[in-house]
């Protein structure tokens, strides 16, 4: 078996009046991501640890921020690309974990709602798909509610 394992880190602004997407799950705020896609900022994290543990990459190269193809896409759909173009290179998903970083709004009530849409875009089970939240405790940029970061790790094999 061949094992891989990747690293995703996104950081986006916040900023009010926008619709905040996390997980491929819109969340009730006052604030959402500033970004040229749905700013699914967990979802482009996953994304990033799943290129990296192919060495395909990352979510840039392969859905440019120039492009009009991409702006205003639902992240949904670029996990789903990003799987497919794991299993044509001949890797399945292991398992992926990620930690969203923010003061507000509270996540729990949303974290399994996350973790179906993004195991259904990646085509595997749920229990393979991992999301867990925290605060900054008000410290850095998380903390002053400027913007959210989220850091993911995957593991793919291929027999």
């Amino acid at each position: 078996m061949d094992f891989r394992i990747g690293h995703g880190y996104d950081v986006h602004a916040l900023e009010e009046g926008l619709h905040l997407v996390l997980g491929g799950v819109e969340i009730p705020h006052t604030k959402g991501c500033v970004a040229h896609s749905d700013g699914d900022v967990a979802i482009h994290a996953v994304c990033d640890a799943l290129l990296g543990a192919a060495a395909l990459g990352d979510i840039g190269l392969h859905f440019p921020d120039t492009s009009a193809d991409f702006k205003g896409i639902d992240s949904k759909i670029l996990l789903r690309r990003v799987a497919e173009l794991l299993r044509r290179e001949g890797y399945e998903i292991g398992n992926v974990d990620c930690t969203i970083r923010m003061q507000r709004p509270k996540l729990r009530p949303h974290i399994d709602a996350m973790r179906a849409a993004m195991a259904e875009a990646m085509g595997v089970e749920t229990d393979r798909v991992s999301v867990k939240a925290t605060t900054t405790e008000r410290l850095g940029f998380e903390g002053r509610e400027e913007g959210v970061s989220v850091s993911a790790v995957a593991l793919i094999y291929r027999e």
